[in-house]
Order: C-alpha cells, then sequence, then structure tokens
C-alpha cells in the first residue's frame, strides 16, 4: 500500500515524472549498447561449434548494420504514426528477440535470422530516444545518454567473456543478455504512460532558435547534409576502433595485448568524456564543446600518426576519443535548434542512418588500404576527420 501511493506521489510530480522517465531511457540506452561487440567476444567460440567459415562473422554484421540505417532513416514516419513510447517498447522486444534466437543458433540461417530484429530494433531506439531527449531533456542529459552506450557495449562483452570462462558457452551468455532486455522491454511497457507526459523544451541555441535565420525544414540542403556529418563521425570512431590497434601492432611492434589497453583507452576515454561534458555543457553550449572536441580530435589523430611507442601510443589515442566524446550527442542535441519542430524527428532519422552507413563503409575501406599499406591507415582517418570539421563549420554557417 505504501509502495503505491510513494509511486502515485512520483508519477503526479512533473519534476518526478521527468527524472523516473530519464532513468528508464539511460537504461534503455544501456540495453542498445549490451549487444555491441558481443559477436567479435563469442565468434571464436561459435564458427568452430556451429562449423561456420571464419568470415561469415562480417556477413552478419553488415546486414545488422543496413538493417539499423533502414530503421533509422525511417524512424521519423515510424515514430509519427506510433509515438514514441511504443516504438522504444517494439524495438525492446526485436533486441531481446535477436539475442535469444542467437542464443539457440544451429547454423548460418540462425545467425542471419537474428540479424535481422537486431539490426532493426537497434536502429529504431537508437534514433527515437535520441529524438525524444533531444526535445524533452537538456544537453547534459543527451550527453550523458550516450555515455551510457559506452556502459552497456563494454558490459555485453563482459558478460560473454564471464559466460566463457565460468563454463555457460556463449549461449548461457546470450541468454543472460536476452533476458534483461526483455526484461527493460517489461518496464517500457509498463511505463508508456509516461512518454506523453513529460514537456518539451525549447532552448535557446543555434541560429534559428535566436531568430537570426529561420529554422530549417528536413528537405534543406542542412538537413541532408546532417546525415553526411553522421556517417562521417561514426566513420572516425568505428575505424580507429577497428584498425588502430592492428596498425601498432603489425607496423609499430606492440604486442597484442598491450594494443588492446590502447584501444581501451580510446573508447574509455570517450565514455568518460560524454560524462564530463555533461556537467559543463549548459554553460558552454553544443556547438562550442563540439569545435573544441574536434580540435582536441585532429591533434589526438596527428600525435598518432607519428607515435612509434606505446606512451605515446596509448596518449594519443586516449586524447582522441576525448576530444570525439562531445560530437554525437552534441550535433543530435542541436537539432531542434536548428530545424522545424516537425522536421526533427525526419532529421534525427536520417542522422542514425548516416551513422550506420558510415559504421559499414569507411572501416571496409580501411581494410582494403590496410591491405596496400597499412602505414595510410591512421592518415585515412585523419582526412576523414578534417573533413568532419568542415562539414560542421558549414551546418553551423547555415543554420
Amino acid at each position: 500500500m505504501a509502495g503505491n501511493v510513494w509511486l502515485g506521489v512520483l508519477l503526479v510530480d512533473p519534476q518526478r515524472r521527468s527524472l523516473l522517465l530519464l532513468l528508464i531511457i539511460y537504461l534503455g540506452y544501456i540495453s542498445l549498447g549490451l549487444p555491441d561487440g558481443t559477436l567479435g567476444v563469442a565468434w571464436p567460440a561459435i564458427y568452430p561449434e556451429l562449423k561456420l567459415p571464419l568470415g561469415l562473422a562480417g556477413t552478419i554484421m553488415t546486414i545488422g548494420t543496413v538493417l539499423t540505417g533502414l530503421a533509422g532513416f525511417s524512424s521519423g514516419w515510424i515514430i509519427s504514426r506510433w509515438r514514441t513510447g511504443p516504438v522504444v517498447f517494439a524495438s525492446g522486444l526485436l533486441t531481446a528477440s535477436g539475442m535469444f534466437i542467437l542464443s539457440q543458433a544451429q547454423g548460418a540461417l540462425w545467425l542471419y535470422a537474428a540479424a535481422i530484429p537486431l539490426g532493426l530494433g537497434a536502429g529504431a531506439v537508437d534514433a527515437g530516444l535520441n529524438g525524444y531527449v533531444a526535445r524533452h531533456y537538456s544537453g547534459r542529459h543527451m550527453n550523458w545518454l550516450h555515455a551510457c552506450w559506452g556502459i552497456g557495449a563494454t558490459s555485453g562483452p563482459f558478460v560473454i567473456g564471464w559466460a566463457l570462462g565460468s563454463g555457460q558457452g556463449w549461449r548461457g551468455g546470450y541468454l543472460l543478455i536476452a533476458g534483461v532486455q526483455y526484461g527493460l522491454a517489461l518496464l517500457f511497457l509498463l511505463t508508456l504512460g509516461l512518454w506523453a507526459k513529460v514537456p518539451e523544451i525549447r532552448a535557446a541555441s543555434g541560429h534559428g532558435a535566436e531568430g537570426r535565420l529561420p529554422m530549417m525544414p528536413a528537405n534543406s540542403l542542412a538537413g541532408w547534409l546532417s546525415p553526411v556529418i553522421f556517417a562521417l563521425y561514426v566513420a572516425v570512431e568505428c575505424t580507429t576502433g577497428l584498425w588502430a590497434g592492428t596498425v601498432l601492432v603489425v607496423r609499430r611492434g606492440i604486442s597484442p595485448e598491450t594494443a588492446a589497453l590502447c584501444i581501451a583507452g580510446f573508447f574509455g576515454s570517450l565514455t568518460v568524456g560524454r560524462i564530463l561534458v555533461g556537467f559543463v555543457v549548459e554553460r558552454w553550449g553544443n556547438r562550442r564543446l563540439v569545435g573544441l572536441g574536434c580540435w582536441t580530435a585532429l591533434a589526438g589523430f596527428i600525435l598518432f600518426g607519428f607515435a612509434t611507442n606505446v606512451p605515446l601510443a596509448t596518449l594519443a589515442l586516449a586524447i582522441a576519443g576525448f576530444g570525439l566524446a562531445p560530437i554525437y550527442p552534441g550535433l543530435m542535441h542541436e537539432v531542434p535548434r536548428r530545424f522545424a519542430p516537425e522536421a526533427v524527428q525526419t532529421v534525427i532519422g536520417r542522422q542514425s542512418g548516416g551513422a550506420s552507413f558510415g559504421a559499414a563503409v569507411l572501416p571496409a575501406l580501411a581494410g582494403w588500404v590496410a591491405q596496400l599499406a597499412l602505414p595510410a591507415v591512421p592518415w585515412l582517418i585523419l582526412g576523414v576527420m578534417v573533413g568532419l570539421m568542415a562539414s560542421i563549420r558549414y551546418l553551423n554557417r547555415i543554420t
């Protein structure tokens, strides 16, 4: 009885209701990150048991990435029809079901089948949660939202590793993750009523909000430049995570174990950076922090291009990761300040789709470059980073 009274008071008070929903959204984004990275950890155990080709993992990842992009591009129409809460609930069911199918896999067709709900669910929930937080919460909360993805992306491989080491096997690890995600989907279902009761905010940030330039429609140049920018950003992040370790081991003589720690430092500084940015974004603003982050990341990538020993390589990747931290959440949170209200979810969906495209294309291109001239990979990343900075600068000028 007392618990019901407390819950009733919590849901009546607007601030407490907003806080409760924010915590649920954070859990949703941790859930979004959980599957990321698990296949790389589990694959050495999966492919010999199921008698599959070693390279099949790349095909599975490509299927999931393409479907994530399609779901992201379609999310504006989907959410306008069904609203954010139901879409997040359905996406939670899809990703949980994908994990469950993986845990029961008996061959390649099972893995292809698992990639379908995983890809569709991830794309829809990513765009849906980003759009909702951009419209209803501050830049601080957007940065912490993306830090939550880092928590999930770190936890997923840890769960698979624990399952492999404890005798549960990769199936047990995927089954545990599926159970967690089914539980979160149930939580989303039970709290559907909260989503419509949190008011939107319209922070005065950006030219459109200040009246110097009109708010952009979805089909403006800015509306199509935005997904290109997200493709470039995610291309930089994913290519660094995938190929920097190989560069360190093959070209610079660093052991695989030490190179793994360098890559962990890159993603660790990215997550910590987003947590710290959350404390200052209200004072400094998204655009200033994105600009500072770009220059910091550029300095880190230049240093990595010349790093020949472990301390310098570790420092370079940590600087690059810290610099990248504010870019994705900062650009995402600026969408309601650049675009007309009816265009916001459409543009955010395009950005999520563009991010998936960047994750699929540049790492593959870098692999082709690596086969021809591995030392050129850091400079390829640096070149894309320069293109990203130029694109952001132009977007700021026209919005």
